[in-house]
């Protein structure tokens, strides 16, 4: 809760209140992810939908308290590959703000597509906004992690 209520996150993320952030603990139907440092958090993610029947799950939350570091990278690359490799999600998807450019390079850092903008999807501080929506697909991240795990060529 400290990460989101950050400066400049209420903008982005939003803040959710402890009692949600409890009960969405205790429902099996979610993951949570907090990435540390030495002693302090550095970040998180949620995800809904983990080992979902259908086979696709939501990363629904993400902050990170210093951003522009990579942390915000290597966690969702953390997060994602334990998706993949805990689950059998067929699709990861994601969505943001379309005009919160380093979210957005963040997750296609890590593999996500963007697919399109979901008009008015959201109703945030009072607005109707628009989410842009990526996913990443388990083909194209069995493809990445391939290529992850090749050993360089030496010559």
């Amino acid at each position: 809760m400290r990460t989101e209520r950050l400066e400049g996150y209420e903008a982005l993320v939003g803040r959710w209140e402890e009692a949600r952030h409890m009960a969405t603990l205790a429902d099996s139907r979610y993951a949570y992810f907090v990435a540390e440092g030495d002693t302090t958090p550095l970040g998180f993610a949620i995800l809904c939908g983990w080992a979902s029947p259908e086979h696709s799950t939501l990363v629904q939350r993400v902050a990170v308290a210093e951003p522009g570091r990579g942390l915000g990278t290597a966690m969702m690359r953390t997060v994602v590959d334990r998706a993949f490799t805990a689950t059998a999600v067929h699709r990861l998807g994601i969505s943001c703000f379309p005009d919160n450019i380093r979210a957005r390079r963040t997750y296609e850092a890590v593999g996500f597509v963007a697919e399109g903008v979901a008009r008015s999807s959201t109703f945030f501080r009072g607005q109707h906004r628009d989410m842009l929506v990526l996913s990443l697909l388990r083909p194209e991240w069995d493809t990445q992690a391939r290529g992850r795990l090749k050993a360089p060529s030496v010559s």
